[in-house]
């Protein structure tokens, strides 16, 4: 507590001394001292969440159990929550407050497929085996965001500051499935700027064109006529080879397509038994692209792959949008802003057991990165003038609706795969919870930032207008008959949630989750029996 005490007195004073205006200066310096220190304040409550989260390990479109647990966290402390939003029963929004401006704060639910994984175990060692688990650390960000919003609510109701604080969850980001219909359905069109946040492995902001790539998510079926296979089969048409066929015709496709591009595909219906010509027959794919046009013109080429193949089977073909990523577009004042702030706050102080934990699951993935931990605050990132292919996330659409940052935090540990069980080795560790609190203090800073400084907000909007707005217009990928696919993972998680259930975090009982499983922190290969 006097170590913390020290260190806001000495956060007020570099703030004050770099002072214009000294006196408007000098308070805001003082509210931002303020806000760290209810962010410290609340070290518990953040380990809290993100251990209970990560044990409900809930894939995109079924976060019940996580929605209710925060949408509780936030309604207890005084804010109104609007549930189901865009039709999807695990969406909501959050707001308190009142006035301008108003600041969505978001961040994602979602876990991945078969990444079950117990937390602070430097090797392959699930919980449950084939169950989902938190293997991209979205269980973080909501803890983050909260936390955060909490901390500068209480500075706004002590110093009677006006603004609006709008918290959100990233549904199935995994799937690209919400952000775009929450953008066609007008939640951010009230809102004046936006602050997200994604787990890292280092504390980061970017402007400009983010790397990665915007995406189309569809779904291609096709139907034919039912046989038998061995009576009469020449009776039959083949919604499996229909699906055969594109996905041949999409492979020939690549070799055409410019380095940029991204599509990968599932099948997800490929028939029902080998005795039965199938009578319809799925596949799902991810067009990618570093440019809208680009992206459309992939979904354009695979319509007529799949109207081919349609032909050569004598099947018909419907596709469905199940949703998009626009590419992220990050703007340059905000960006800046946080940044300061990353400054101030730095890296979190790594114990022994920390970077273990890193290096020796590093040496189990075989990574090209075996140092551990970040030790180095990365650089602000600025456009280079160069497209550099990757990722996606839905955070995009938003982007391109209003002012919009990312900011990255430090949750997770470098040079795994992502995707993957490895990433959720950290994710319910004292990794993940120094993380979440030195991110929560950066962007409550920010907040503090934007509610105080209208030249800020007014400089957002400048650069998102001038600089963003002027050179692409946006055109959302999702048309007003789409809908989201919440019926999505439904069967998966009616399958493993009994079993999770076990596992949920008690935090009456246990102090962390490492401690209700029996983990002893750090657990490496030399410790398995």
């Amino acid at each position: 507590m006097k170590r913390m005490s020290i260190f806001v007195c000495l956060l007020a004073f570099a703030w004050i001394a770099n002072a214009q205006p000294a006196d408007t200066e000098a308070q805001i310096a003082a509210m931002k001292a303020d806000v760290v220190a209810k962010v410290e304040a609340k070290t518990k409550m953040a380990q809290v969440m993100t251990d209970k989260v990560f044990s409900f390990a809930e894939l995109g479109f079924q976060e019940v159990e996580t929605s209710k647990y925060l949408t509780e966290i936030l309604k207890e402390h005084g804010f109104t929550i609007e549930y189901g939003i865009s039709g999807v029963p695990t969406a909501w929004v959050a707001k308190w407050g009142n006035g301008k401006p108003v600041i969505a704060i978001g961040s994602d639910l979602d876990c991945i497929p078969k990444a079950s994984q117990k937390p602070g175990v430097a090797y392959h060692d699930p919980i449950i085996d084939g169950a989902p688990g938190h293997g991209e650390g979205h269980n973080s960000g909501n803890p983050l965001n909260i936390v955060a919003a909490l901390s500068v609510k209480e500075v706004m109701e002590e110093n009677n500051l006006s603004g609006t604080l709008m918290l959100w969850p990233g549904v199935a980001e995994e799937l690209v499935g919400t952000k775009a219909y929450f953008t066609r359905d007008g939640y951010f069109d009230d809102a004046d700027l936006c602050i997200f946040t994604h787990v890292g492995n280092n504390m980061g902001v970017s402007y400009g064109q983010a790397p990665g790539t915007g995406l189309i998510s569809v779904e291609y079926t096709f139907e034919g006529e039912a046989a038998h296979a061995a009576g009469a089969p020449w009776r039959g048409r083949s919604a499996a080879d229909a699906v055969e066929l594109m996905s041949i015709g999409w492979q020939y496709q690549r070799e055409h397509l410019d380095p940029l591009q991204r599509s990968h595909s599932v099948i997800k219906n490929g028939g029902d038994q080998p005795n039965v010509v199938p009578s319809k027959a799925t596949i799902w794919y991810y067009f990618r692209h570093v440019t809208y046009p680009k992206i459309m013109e992939l979904f354009e080429n695979a319509n007529r792959i799949a109207d081919g193949a349609a032909m050569m089977t004598k099947t018909t073909v419907s596709r469905k949008i199940l949703g998009s990523a626009w590419p992220r577009h990050f703007n340059q004042p905000i960006a800046e802003a946080m940044y300061e702030n990353i400054k101030v706050i730095g890296l979190p102080e790594w114990s022994d057991a920390d970077q273990t934990l890193a290096r020796a699951l590093q040496r189990d993935v075989n990574s090209n990165d075996t140092s551990g931990l970040a030790m180095d605050l990365d650089t602000l990132d600025r456009p280079n003038g160069r497209f550099i292919s990757g990722g996606s996330d839905d955070i995009g659409d938003i982007s391109w609706k209003l002012p919009t940052v990312t900011l990255r935090f430090p949750s997770n540990i470098p040079g795994l795969q992502g995707h993957h069980w490895s990433n959720a080795v950290a994710m319910a560790t004292p990794i993940a919870h120094k993380g979440v609190v030195a991110g929560a203090k950066v962007e409550a800073m920010t907040l503090i930032d934007l509610i105080t400084r209208p030249e800020l907000v007014e400089n957002a909007w400048k650069y998102f207008r001038e600089e963003q707005g002027m050179k692409q217009e946006y055109i959302p990928m999702v048309g007003p008959d789409d809908a989201p696919a919440i019926y999505l993972n439904q069967d998966i998680m009616e399958e493993y949630r009994p079993q999770l259930e076990k596992f949920y975090f008690d935090e009456t009982r246990y102090d962390n989750y490492l401690q209700q499983l029996g983990i002893t922190y750090p657990t490496v290969k030399g410790d398995k029996k």
